[in-house]
């Protein structure tokens, strides 16, 4: 992957709904300088617009979603399909404007977001990208669940989930993440739900655009009831390491290192990530060396502003 910073070289559009508020939506992308990251601009029922970092720091919950900024103010939901996306394809740097309140699922996977950043363009940037270096093993367990970072070499996710449902069962996968591996295993697996769970989710007022064009859904029978059956045998792992993908891109730069979880979600992985993050012994911030990378590829450490896209 290159070793500096990115942005999209044209504006491009997409609408759908949002797949817990049911509501039509509209998404904007806008190329953005160098240092800009990924930023938010989301619009108040007033008809205002408030800024928002995407970043793990302005995670406001993790219910069925990730959303930045806060539930009853402005705020963007369902974040973490593009998040991944943006992540995986090596953008660093783009400016969104929402027309609502929640990132149209589309059909549930990354899929069409693939295809709509490869209409764009990516444009190479006079700047360089910045990592962020996994230095000790970080651990969070809730209940038998857990997630952690090891150092590493290289961005790689190992995702293991258990279901009590013969539909998923227990289904693991590990990989190292980068565009073609992203396009080829993981951007098409969608999201996914049980019937069993629909009216309390209504009741919640989550779900409230779910349907079989943008879902998994997986019947009372124990069988997935969308004609088209699956789209990998193990979607639903695929699918899990998708959000954790898009999750931990909330960093404000990519990792390297190791992120291992078991039977994780949204709320897991953003308190890993906060735990990375908030111990200033357990990474470091590192970029290619402007002479380019020394034998073996090394990245060098770099001082970091007492401000910075991955500071909490």
């Amino acid at each position: 992957m290159n070793d500096n910073q990115t942005t999209i070289k044209s504006h491009i559009s997409l609408s759908g709904i949002g797949v817990h508020s049911g509501k039509p939506v509209s998404i904007h992308f806008h190329p953005a300088d160098a240092d800009t990251g990924i930023v938010f601009h989301c619009t108040r029922p007033d008809g205002s617009s408030v800024e928002l970092r995407a970043h793990v720091g302005e995670v406001g919950a993790t219910d069925m979603c990730t959303v930045i900024g806060q539930p009853q103010g402005a705020h963007a939901a369902t974040v973490e399909h593009l998040m991944a996306t943006l992540l995986a394809l090596g953008i660093d740097n783009v400016s969104v404007d929402l027309d609502g309140t929640e990132v149209p699922i589309l059909d549930g996977s990354a899929a069409l977001l693939v295809d709509a950043f490869d209409q764009a363009g990516i444009e190479v940037l006079d700047v360089r990208r910045r990592y962020i270096r996994v230095l000790k093993p970080i651990r969070v367990e809730q209940g038998a669940s857990w997630a952690e970072f090891r150092p590493g070499t290289t961005t790689r996710f190992d995702v293991e989930i258990d279901f009590d449902s013969p539909a998923i069962g227990r289904q693991s996968l590990a990989l190292d993440l980068d565009p073609a591996t992203f396009r080829r295993e993981i951007a098409r697996a969608r999201t996914f739900g049980f019937m069993k769970d629909v009216e309390r989710l209504w009741a919640a007022g989550l779900a409230l655009g779910a349907s079989l064009e943008n879902s998994v859904v997986i019947g009372d029978d124990h069988r997935v009831i969308n004609m088209e059956g699956l789209r990998y045998p193990d979607e639903f792992v695929r699918h899990k390491l998708l959000d954790a993908v898009g999750d931990l891109a909330l960093a404000g730069a990519r990792f390297i290192g190791t992120f291992r979880s078991y039977r994780g979600g949204h709320r897991l992985n953003a308190a890993a990530l906060k735990q990375l993050l908030s111990d200033p012994t357990a990474f470091e911030v590192v970029e290619a060396d402007r002479r380019g990378r020394g034998r073996g590829g090394e990245l060098v450490a770099v001082a970091t502003p007492a401000y910075a896209p991955w500071t909490i």
